[in-house]
Parts: structure tokens; C-alpha cells; sequence
């Protein structure tokens, strides 16, 4: 028999992912306006993709709150990062960090809490979106990888770029300095594998 939703800690854990989530997404949006000022335009289009994505995971988790509609859920003992920086690679990093704390350790925790409290459907939930969390640290990883290693916009090997502006696609050792097509900077291609759906590909 499930524990009653109100007195449940799946109902406080809810609502603690709801507000990672929602933070998560200003987050990734406040870095992609980052990201744009120093022209990394495809960094910034990698930030609101992931932050777009956090949006709609904490819809699924306010959601699973009706329940609770109309009240007001208290939460003293949870903490969020302050990730603000200048530096568009340790902001990647940062947000490498907390995708693979949810993913490894939080949304793990609460999915076993809500099998335990008898709430199979926020199981499902927490376990979906810790796995989509883990690709989510993946893919800023990798971004901030390059951007280490100042292999963002080339290779030691032919590679075909893809401008993120008007999707003409160039095969060289380095991305051009500006799209032949749409005339956009450098700064909007990307690795055709490394898209957004190449890289959920290869995951």
C-alpha cells in the first residue's frame, strides 16, 4: 500500500526536483547568453538545447504534484550550485558535474524512494530522467573537452562542419572562418557527428 502523498517524501522530493530543474534551465540560459557574447554561437545553441530539455523535465515532475494542487510544499535542507562564471569551459564543466550528481546519485535515491512509497509512475520518472541526465553531462563534457583542447573548430582529420545557422556543411580540417552560404562566423559550426542528434546517437 502507497504512503499517503502528503506525508510522503516522494511528494518533498518532487518538488526538490522541480526546483533543480527549473534552476538548471535559468542556468543553461544565463550561460547561453554567455556563450553568445563570446561568440561561441554554437556553445550557446548547446545551452538552450539542454536548458529547453530541463524545462520539460520539470514539467513532468510538477506534474506528478496535482496531487498537492493549491498548497505549498516546504523544503529547508536542499541546496543548489551557484555555477557563474566567465569562462564558458568551466561553465561547462560545472554543468557536467551536477548532470552526473542527479544522474548518479540524486534521481537514483528518489526513484528508490518512490518504488518504497508505492509511486511506480515517479519511479519510472526519476529513472527516465537520470538516464537523460547522464547523456546531458556526456555531451557538455565533450564541448568542454574541445574547448580545452582548442579543437572546437578543427581536426587532426577531414571532418565535415555544419554551420547551425543555415545547415550548409563544409568538409575540411577546420571549420571556415565564415559560412560560404549564410556568411555567419566560425563560431556557428559544429562537428556534423557532434549535432545535437549525432551525439544522442552515439551515447
Amino acid at each position: 500500500m502507497a504512503v499517503e502523498f502528503s506525508n510522503s517524501e516522494t511528494r518533498k522530493n518532487l518538488m526538490r526536483a522541480f526546483a533543480g530543474e527549473s534552476q538548471a534551465r535559468n542556468r543553461y540560459t544565463f550561460a547561453a547568453q554567455q556563450a553568445n557574447k563570446q561568440q561561441l554561437f554554437v556553445v550557446e545553441k548547446l545551452f538552450e538545447f539542454t536548458a529547453n530539455q530541463e524545462k520539460e523535465h520539470a514539467e513532468i515532475f510538477y506534474n506528478h504534484l496535482k496531487p498537492s494542487a493549491g498548497e505549498t510544499i516546504t523544503i529547508d535542507d536542499s541546496g543548489y550550485p551557484v555555477d557563474i562564471a566567465d569562462d564558458i569551459t568551466k561553465l561547462l564543466r560545472m554543468g557536467e558535474h551536477n548532470e552526473y550528481e542527479e544522474s548518479r546519485d540524486v534521481y537514483p535515491a528518489f526513484a528508490e524512494k518512490a518504488k518504497e512509497e508505492g509511486y511506480f509512475e515517479v519511479y519510472s520518472s526519476f529513472s527516465n530522467i537520470a538516464t537523460i541526465e547522464e547523456h546531458h553531462g556526456k555531451r557538455l563534457g565533450v564541448f568542454a573537452t574541445h574547448l580545452e583542447n582548442g579543437t572546437l573548430f578543427s581536426s587532426d582529420k577531414q571532418e565535415n562542419w555544419y554551420c547551425m545557422n543555415c545547415g550548409y556543411i563544409f568538409e575540411g580540417t577546420t571549420a571556415p572562418l565564415s559560412c560560404p552560404s549564410c556568411h555567419k562566423p566560425q563560431g556557428y559550426f559544429i562537428r556534423l557527428e557532434m549535432t545535437p542528434w549525432g551525439l544522442e546517437k552515439n551515447s
